[in-house]
């Protein structure tokens, strides 16, 4: 189970909508071992498209050592889609390379609407857990 903040789903999901119709993504960080989204970092995509993303290869060196610096890990990963639902693609998949991060997608493609999900993704194997707003709540 993903236990999150409402503050940091909102920052995600308004960062899904400011890029929106391109895919937005980004990581949030927490103290490493502790499993706590606590630090939102949006990034770069890279490939400014509407149906794939990529980090910056630069900008995610610098945030992957300034978590090492920080004591931070990688505890959300989070992107949108903006045209199908927040469920992993196969390209999601296959870079799925943080074994105990949370993938959280949003789903951009009802203007009204935003679905929010997350998942774990261990060798291939995709589960959907439960999202638990800190404080209470199910997302």
């Amino acid at each position: 189970m993903l236990t999150i903040s409402r503050a940091l789903i909102d920052q995600v999901i308004a960062h899904a909508r400011a890029d929106h119709p391109d895919e937005a993504c980004g990581v949030i960080a927490g103290p490493a071992g502790s499993d706590r989204p606590e630090r939102f970092v949006a990034m770069t995509n890279a490939e400014r498209s509407p149906t794939f993303y990529r980090f910056d290869s630069m900008e995610q060196l610098r945030v992957w050592r300034e978590m090492d610096d920080r004591d931070e890990e990688p505890v959300v990963i989070y992107h949108s889609h903006t045209a199908t639902e927040a469920y992993p693609s196969r390209t999601d998949i296959s870079y799925a390379m943080e074994p105990s991060a949370h993938y959280l997608l949003v789903s951009t493609r009802e203007p009204d609407e935003t679905e929010v999900r997350s998942f774990t993704i261990v060798d291939g194997v995709v589960t959907e857990e439960q999202v638990q707003l800190a404080g209470g709540g199910v997302e």
